[in-house]
């Protein structure tokens, strides 16, 4: 396995005492309980309230702001104290937000994450034995039948699905604009297929950036529907059609452009995707390439990250398509995509490093002989 060097040091030694490895364990053996009271810490204000305030506030302050019980706040407070979340000034009683805290409180990624992790994945991670033993998502049952998570998201209560895309948009929308100018200045394209498209968010990117670019988003008829719909109206959206396709059927190939196609655009979607799959899917692709394509692969491969606090998110998240998305996915690592890329008779002319929240991009053309 080959690490970035800041993972590297971090995951090949050990770096804790015995003490904090014991407090580390402690902390993941409550971790369920850490999550919720710091999540409801967020959701009642009373880190914002802490925040905002010069000197700190007092359990009862707390409960006069907030309209909860003294039980309650003494509960979550006493809780956050000891999580690390706020501090407490031992002569006056008054408490204050912490470093940790404010983050809670103030990075999107961290508010992205939790809402995430609540909304989509908490109780669907009861499963997660389960869909590990089984390579099924079985902690979706807790939603509908669906075989995979992206069957199912038109029909997601709204919250969920609002949480889902927060959460999808936020890693990939950071590296959009580094990513157009690789693919419309560094490259010349006018054609692009645009697989997994979504919304059509990314398209419409496209659309905007260059006037004379069209896209065919790829992917799920239902999403296809949703994605016309976000759409309509919008500049360049004539210029934008979707084609519907269930990719995870081998049998089903990619449409055969009308004449030399320029780009394919896969953007944090192969891992949603097994390595035999993703396999599948790059042949169709390659089917439909020429020597002039080039396959460009978005992902955010966790072992080229640049802190070892993205990578941790990255892995798990894994576990997030093993539970609910569809039980047999993940964030890979380069190797592994790299493999899948030769297995399907491609090579990588390039690698871009760094975009975004940690995205790469490998740009592929056919392998030559």
């Amino acid at each position: 396995m080959k690490l970035f060097p800041a993972l590297e040091k971090q995951y090949t030694k050990e770096q804790l005492s015995a003490r904090k490895a014991q407090d580390r364990a402690e902390f993941i053996a409550w971790g369920p309980i850490v999550f919720q009271v710091s999540r409801l810490m967020v959701k009642w204000d009373i880190f914002e309230m802490l925040g905002k305030s010069d000197e700190g506030l007092t359990c009862q302050e707390i409960c006069q702001r907030t309209g909860l019980s003294d039980y309650a706040v003494k509960c979550m407070v006493e809780a956050s104290l000891c999580i690390g979340t706020i501090l407490v000034d031992t002569e006056t009683d008054r408490f204050t937000l912490s470093k940790t805290g404010w983050f809670l409180l103030n990075d999107p990624a961290v508010r992205v994450n939790m809402d995430f992790n609540h909304d989509v994945n908490y109780q669907g991670w009861f499963h997660l034995e389960e869909a590990l033993l089984e390579g099924k998502p079985a902690g979706l049952k807790h939603f509908g039948n669906w075989p995979t998570v992206y069957q199912g998201l038109s029909e997601l209560p709204a919250q969920v699905q609002r949480s889902w895309f927060g959460f999808d948009h936020f890693y990939s929308d950071a590296s959009f604009s580094e990513a157009l100018e690789i693919i419309f200045k560094k490259h010349h394209t006018r054609s692009l297929y645009d697989v997994g498209g979504n919304t059509g968010k990314w398209a419409l990117q496209c659309v905007a950036f260059d006037k004379d670019v069209h896209v065919t988003i790829l992917d799920l008829p239902q999403q296809i529907l949703m994605m016309q719909q976000h759409i309509e109206g919008k500049d360049g959206a004539d210029r934008i059609i979707g084609y519907g396709i269930d990719l995870l059927n081998k049998a089903v190939g990619f449409p055969k452009p009308a004449k030399a196609l320029d780009a394919i655009w896969m953007s944090q979607f192969l891992d949603c995707f097994s390595l035999e799959e993703i396999v599948s899917i790059l042949l169709r692709a390659k089917s439909v390439m020429t020597e002039s394509t080039r396959l460009y692969i978005m992902e955010t491969l966790w072992d080229r990250q640049r802190f070892d606090t993205a990578a941790f998110c990255l892995t798990m998240t894994s576990l997030y398509f093993t539970a609910m998305a569809n039980g047999n996915s993940k964030m890979y690592n380069t190797t592994d995509m790299e493999a899948c890329i030769h297995e399907a008779g491609l090579e990588i002319e390039q690698i871009f490093d760094g975009l975004g929240q940690g995205h790469s991009i490998l740009v592929c053309r056919l392998h030559k002989l």
